[in-house]
């Protein structure tokens, strides 16, 4: 599990086929990996990856092909958010992140308005209704609150500390990204169909 406050920034350096699969090799940047070991988790632009190894500056993370089928933002030499994985003893400042992406979404709006910036995105269909005013998602593994909701669009203001600590900073307009909804709204789908349904013969 994730919070969705980026600890630092870092960037996959060389990508290497590996069959289907690719392992990146990805700069840590200033993200402090002394209580890291291989085979823990770190999210990467919100996908949770596997430290399969490590060095001072640099881990080695092996993607599948059904990720990368699933992602975008691993494919590429690029900047990316690192977040290590919670643990239960650390302070939950954003929201409950799984790091396993429910889709991509494309920017349709990116400007300034004062100090901060209005991010509107397309979400796909299906996630949409998971998505509420004041309720959170993780854009590219960054927990924001949603300002506003029209049908499959929604937007969110960036603080300039978040695009200052995060790579949202290079996004345009028709960048894609990857969008991790809330879990507590697809519990509560859940559940609601649960009710609805009949029990078993």
């Amino acid at each position: 599990m994730f919070t969705g406050i980026i600890q630092a920034t870092g960037k996959i350096e060389t990508i290497t086929p590996a069959g289907d699969d690719v392992k990146l090799h990805i700069n840590i940047g200033t993200l402090d990996m002394s209580d890291v070991q291989i085979g823990d988790s770190i999210a990467v632009n919100g996908v949770c990856l596997t430290a399969v190894a490590l060095s001072d500056k640099h881990f080695e993370a092996h993607v599948s092909k059904e990720t990368l089928n699933c992602t975008v933002g691993l494919d590429s030499p690029r900047e990316v958010n690192l977040e290590k994985a919670l643990r239960l003893s650390d302070r939950l400042g954003g929201h409950m992140v799984s790091g396993h992406v429910d889709g991509v979404g494309q920017v349709v709006k990116f400007e300034p308005i004062g100090d901060c910036w209005i991010l509107l995105i397309r979400a796909p269909h299906a996630l949409s209704r998971y998505i509420a005013i004041k309720g959170s998602v993780a854009i590219d593994g960054v927990s924001l609150t949603v300002n506003a909701v029209d049908k499959d669009t929604f937007s969110m203001n960036l603080i300039p500390h978040t695009l200052e600590k995060t790579s949202l900073k290079h996004l345009g307009i028709g960048s894609r990204i990857n969008l991790e909804v809330d879990l507590i709204a697809r519990y509560v789908e859940r559940m609601t169909q649960w009710g609805n349904e009949s029990e078993p013969a």
